[in-house]
């Protein structure tokens, strides 16, 4: 692109698929622009996402508990090694509004002052507009946190004790869209028509290369026609990750499942969903920077490049079960307010909305890869 600023992702696209050679863009680099551009992509721009007034909610939006399980995970995760260290790491990827770095903070100044002292609170997030709202809400944090890009911080030296916190990053790495037709494998092109002016899908034959590799190597009965994601973003995060932890370990948490079921002949259409103002379709070429575009995570391909990577796979389970595992049913309290607006009544009103097994308790994941790094 030219240094002159689109006024809008729109005009950013037909920039830059105007000057490509082929006059097309895969839709890995459509969603990419979408999403990520640095003034108009939609997590780039100054304006509410999650929440209420926004277009989505996280877990982090029900209450304060999420924040405060993860908190448990990684305290107890610290107890249970031979001598507490020293000093310890735990790092936000895609921080977003700050609640969830704020519940865990406050959690563990409270559960575990010993270790909240040695903690360093590292915030890794690309938008200018999120950072702001981090830095608002954690001001009572401000001896324990700082704020780094991936780039700079991925450059540190490797250290150990690093705690990655991923609350729904994953699921908005861009990915390619790829469809079996006439027992080939196609890929997903992005073009503009110039002629009554629209963004137009096309899908060109897929050649040999990196993705082809992954899907022959699937065992899927695919159907024809049937559509599918694959996120090699998630992939190399976690080669990424590897070089700089000597020990520690990475918590994904995200809507997905296992390959046998995201590339079952039930998901004909794939898992691509767009998001705005709360509503939910799966067209990402309406109103291109002003919706959320996000696929299911893959966590069988997270773990096999975990592994691949030097991590072991330590849990992966939904998150109802992280959570009741966690000690999130300690947390009900009994009382005899007849109020519902009560502190105590919204509390256990979040936690019960956090288990529901037809919510995202059961369609959200959590996978946690550790590296133990070497003995003494």
């Amino acid at each position: 692109m030219n240094q002159l600023e689109p006024a809008s992702v729109a005009a950013a696209l037909k920039e830059h698929i105007c000057s490509t050679l082929d006059q097309r863009i895969s839709f890995r680099d459509y969603m990419e622009i979408c999403l990520y551009h640095d003034t108009v992509g939609y997590y780039r721009k100054d304006q509410i996402k999650i929440g209420k007034q926004g277009d989505f909610y996280t877990s982090s939006s029900i209450g304060t508990v999420m924040g405060e399980m993860v908190a448990s995970f990684i305290y107890n995760h610290l107890r249970t090694q031979s001598n507490l260290p020293p000093h310890f790491e735990i790092v936000e990827w895609g921080g977003g509004n700050g609640r969830m770095a704020r519940q865990l903070l406050d959690e563990m100044r409270l559960a575990a002052p010993d270790l909240y002292e040695r903690l360093t609170y590292t915030l890794i997030e690309s938008s200018a507009y999120h950072r702001q709202l981090q830095q608002e809400r954690l001001v009572e944090h401000v001896d324990r946190i700082r704020f780094v890009d991936d780039t700079a911080w991925l450059s540190e030296p490797p250290s150990d004790h690093v705690y990655v916190l991923a609350n729904e990053l994953l699921d908005a790495f861009p990915i390619h869209r790829l469809q079996y037709k006439d027992v080939a494998f196609h890929e997903s092109f992005v073009i503009w028509q110039e002629q009554a002016p629209h963004l137009q899908e096309i899908w060109l034959p897929l050649g040999s290369g990196r993705i082809l590799d992954y899907l022959t190597a699937l065992e899927v009965q695919w159907q024809d026609g049937q559509i599918s994601e694959l996120n090699l973003e998630a992939v190399d995060w976690y080669v990424r990750l590897s070089g700089r932890m000597l020990s520690g370990c990475v918590m994904a948490i995200d809507y997905g499942d296992v390959e046998e079921e995201l590339y079952a002949s039930h998901r004909h259409q794939g898992t691509l969903m767009c998001y705005r103002k709360h509503e939910a379709h799966d067209n990402p070429f309406i109103d291109p920077g002003e919706q959320d575009i996000t696929a299911h995570v893959n966590f069988s391909l997270c773990q096999k490049a975990a592994v691949s990577a030097g991590f072991e796979p330590y849990v992966f389970q939904t998150q109802r079960q992280f959570l009741v595992e966690q000690g999130i049913l300690d947390k009900l309290q009994n009382h005899f307010d007849p109020n519902p607006f009560s502190e105590v009544s919204k509390r256990n009103r979040s936690i019960r909305q956090l288990l529901l097994s037809d919510g995202m308790s059961e369609l959200f994941k959590v996978f946690i890869a550790i590296k133990k790094g070497e003995p003494a």
